[in-house]
């Protein structure tokens, strides 16, 4: 680590306000250039409609010294807010670096994002400039964001400057009213003084990430450059085994923390891969495809896309030549044990398949590989140094080989520093510390073996994980309130033994009103606009009601309980339910869908 001031201790406090490494100066991005080599690219962009493009050191270096020098001019200074709305692509990597490079701050959300989900975020940081891109493709299609970002830029009063990339249209992208070409500003000369870096202290703010807003507004999630330093270059040295000039690849939107750790790669000598559309189009060979060609040497991607490959009987390692792949990462949600059995038949018999799991709270891994121990069939291969996990009881009691609640009992150099504009740091402390205090508490249930290798079984709480990305019930429902149609909803996801989720929606209907197929198309037309996407249901369902607690809450984690096959008291206390009788339609549903059965 090259630190600009030394540190006075390693760590003071204990959670939830620990202190590392106070007095030490450093900067992120300085360290992403320390691989600097003009005989191999810097990065390696492919699309939809890219087959495949290299990005040099040298043009690396050129692109962000433009942006840098845009960014200084538009007032852009240390602890100043930069949000991206962007797409995976090289240009996104270039604007972070110039951003990170001036000790300003970074957030990004992905274009598929509608506007209420990127305001929700964005508004809480105060952002001074937007970059954004006019539209993206997936899919084979095109989606047109032109009118979104200008409704960001009106919506959000702290914008001073926007930043136009015209990544759907090209040339044929009108440039708005006082924006500024992303072209315009790559044509210019060059500044001819060396790239340098801002030395930041140790816990000053790098980016900020956002939680899925379950209870209001998404948290806006601060982390410090040396925090997720020192756990990016140990999970990708130690734990992935990522060596110079290999090309590691994630397929990853830029709206989730996996993207931070893909451009992380380059902090131990990789080359990113970054991949931008839809993982399944034209069809699921294209990232095997990429992988054979470039060639991939470290494949991460989630647990949906490898069992979708097993479940179509896939055998892309007889399609293509895989011999160089040495590791293939799955995170997202859990891996099944058949999807195991199937990376080894049909993909690679001396492949490393280590799974991993983290979290956008931490932007990096609590469990995931160790290339000196056994790979388990449907089990993370260990804990993560410098991560004192535990499984907890109900009673706060540590457990070996059955489920628990997963707490971590010392803190880590990422831990959030705080979350954005929550000044007494409540909200934080609420979020992980409010069930065990001292001690963080993260939401996934939990199975750690005597081997040290372990399971993890989802999420304890109502938390949506949408194939990876966090998405709170909060913002569907905000959604489905504008529905004239709907008088109440609830939305569940459950996770399926085979790697992928089952996400319901139930609604309650006003008088006269029917679920149709018009209303259905109508409900998911409105969550893919104003969410993304990910926010659209698997099904919709007419319920006559959903059961809150005495106080009001909607009882999500016990209906969800109910559907995952727990009977009785143990999924729900009938006495703290305002109107228990809403409970008897969910157990009915899922005996009758074979919901239970199925989780």
């Amino acid at each position: 680590v090259t630190g600009h001031a030394r540190y006075d201790s390693v760590l003071r406090g204990e959670m939830p306000g620990p202190s590392w490494f106070a007095g030490a100066t450093l900067n992120y991005a300085e360290h992403l250039f320390r691989y600097h080599n003009d005989h191999r690219p810097a990065l390696v962009f492919a699309s939809e409609t890219v087959d495949r493009e290299e990005v040099s050191w040298a043009e690396l270096e050129r692109r962000v010294k433009q942006v840098k020098q845009y960014l200084i001019e538009a007032g852009i200074g240390r602890g100043d807010r930069v949000a991206g709305y962007l797409p995976n692509t090289p240009d996104a990597v270039v604007a972070f670096l110039a951003v990170n490079s001036l000790g300003a701050v970074w957030s990004c959300c992905s274009p598929d994002f509608g506007l209420s989900t990127v305001l929700d975020r964005f508004s809480q940081i105060e952002p001074k400039l937007l970059i954004a891109v006019d539209g993206y493709r997936y899919g084979g299609k095109a989606f047109d964001r032109g009118d979104q970002v200008l409704a960001i830029r009106e919506g959000i009063q702290s914008i001073e400057s926007l930043l136009w990339i015209p990544y759907l249209r090209g040339e044929r992208s009108d440039l708005p009213a006082g924006a500024t070409a992303w072209g315009d500003i790559l044509a210019r000369p060059t500044p001819a003084a060396p790239l340098d870096f801002t030395p930041v202290p140790f816990a000053h703010p790098i980016w900020v990430l956002y939680s899925s807003g379950t209870t209001g507004k998404p948290k806006a999630i601060t982390h410090s450059h040396g925090g997720v330093l020192l756990e990016h270059l140990k999970y990708l040295a130690f734990h992935n085994d990522v060596h110079p000039g290999e090309h590691f690849f994630w397929f990853s939107t830029t709206g989730w923390m996996m993207w931070n750790f893909l451009v992380a790669s380059m902090l131990v000598g990789g080359i990113p891969v970054l991949y931008d559309g839809s993982p399944g189009y034209p069809n699921l060979d294209r990232l095997w495809k990429l992988a054979a060609d470039l060639p991939i040497h470290h494949f991460g991607t989630s647990a949906p896309f490898l069992t979708a490959g097993m479940q179509r009987e896939l055998r892309p390692g007889k399609q293509f030549d895989l011999s160089e792949l040495r590791s293939i990462g799955s995170t997202g949600a859990p891996l099944p044990s058949e999807a195991f059995d199937w990376v080894y038949e049909a993909v690679s018999k001396t492949v490393w398949l280590c799974s991993m799991s983290g979290g956008t709270d931490v932007c990096t891994a609590f469990v995931g590989g160790n290339p000196y121990a056994p790979v388990y069939r449907g089990a993370i291969q260990c804990r993560c140094l410098g991560c004192k996990m535990k499984a907890y009881d109900e009673n706060g009691a540590e457990v070996i080989g059955s489920l628990g609640e997963m707490v971590i009992e010392a803190p880590m150099p990422s831990m959030p520093i705080y979350f954005w504009n929550d000044p007494g740091g409540e909200r934080y402390r609420d979020s992980y510390f409010g069930t065990y205090p001292g001690v963080w508490r993260h939401g996934d249930w939990i199975k750690i073996y005597p081997n040290g290798s372990l399971v993890i079984y989802g999420r304890s709480d109502a938390t949506l994980n949408r194939k990876g990305v966090r998405i709170g019930t909060a913002e569907v429902y905000a959604i489905l309130n504008g529905i004239e149609a709907i008088e109440d909803s609830m939305i569940l996801n459950l996770e399926l033994p085979d790697g992928g989720d089952r996400m319901p929606l139930f609604v309650v209907l006003r008088e006269g009103a029917t679920l149709s197929d018009e209303l259905r198309q109508a409900i998911n037309r409105e969550l893919r606009r104003q969410g993304s996407p990910r926010h659209v249901p698997d099904e919709i369902i007419a319920a006559p009601g959903i059961p809150y607690t005495l106080s009001g809450k909607k009882m999500e984690v016990p209906v969800k309980k109910i559907l995952m096959g727990m009977r009785g008291a143990e999924a729900v206390n009938p006495d703290t339910v305002r109107n228990p009788a809403a409970l008897d339609f969910f157990r009915e549903w899922a005996g009758r869908s074979g919901a239970s059965s199925d989780t």
